[in-house]
Order: structure tokens, then sequence, then C-alpha cells
């Protein structure tokens, strides 16, 4: 990811205006010494994807679609607080958030055409399990008692 204070680029030369991208600070439970009690280290990045016109408009409906369970009014919200810095927790959001919208505006796979079984190969399977099926048959039956 290139600097903090500019566009989060998400795939290719799509990228998201760090002026859309909102940004929360608040004070992070977990280990930090004497310093955990004054900084405000944990980050809750928000982008407003229902409002944004930085992405093309099949990507910004394929993200909708598929973010439908995490958006809450239209807006995608990221946590980062593992840790103890602001500006590395901030890193990790912006790079959880880029890695989120690239998954959810990724082209959907092709179809999968089923192919065709050989016919040799389906012979053979049936030769194979009459061969057994006969091996079989003949354990049984008393001749040999």
């Amino acid at each position: 990811m290139e600097g903090m204070y500019g566009p989060l680029t998400i795939r290719g030369s799509v990228s998201v205006p760090e002026a859309e991208l909102l940004w929360r600070f608040s004070r992070s439970s977990g280990p930090g010494g004497q310093h955990v009690n004054t900084s405000d280290s944990q980050v809750e990045l928000r982008f407003d994807l229902a409002a944004t016109e930085a992405l093309p408009p099949v990507w910004k409906q394929r993200a909708l679609e598929r973010l439908a369970g995490r958006l809450v009014n239209g807006v995608v919200t990221v946590r980062a607080s593992e840790h103890r810095s602001q500006w590395r927790n901030r890193e990790t959001a912006a790079t959880r958030l880029a890695a989120l919208l690239a998954e959810a505006t990724a082209p959907p796979p092709k179809a999968r055409r089923p192919t065709k079984i050989p016919r040799g190969i389906n012979e053979r399977r049936l030769r194979v399990k009459k061969q057994r099926s006969e091996t079989k048959r003949g354990r049984s039956g008393g001749a040999w008692e």
C-alpha cells in the first residue's frame, strides 16, 4: 500500500479517494503498558459503498450484493486493534478494506461445463464391475462344502 493519506487502491486503476473514507479512533483493549490508557489505538474505517461514485457501476452493484450482510445503511465498516500503534492499525484497516472490496468486486467465476465421460472409460468400469460380481458370486453356493 502506498501513503496512508492517499487514495485506497482496490484493483488495477480503480481506487477510493481519501475523502470518502471515514476514520474513527478509540481506546483498544488488550496489552499496551502505561501508554494504553492515554492513546486511541483502535481504528474503525468506514466507507459508504451505497453512495460512492469511485467504483464502476457494475463493481458497485456486485459489491452491494455480496456484502449485503455486512452493510449497515450502505456503509461497510472495518476495525483493527491488534497492534499497539494507531499507525499500524490504520494500515491494517486500510489493507483489510481494500482486500474486502477487491474480493467483493471480483468477476464471478466461469460456469463449469460438465464433461462427457468417454465411452471406453464407462465400458471398462462396467466390465470390471461385472468381473467383481462374478468373483463374489463364485464364493457362494456350497459346491466345495
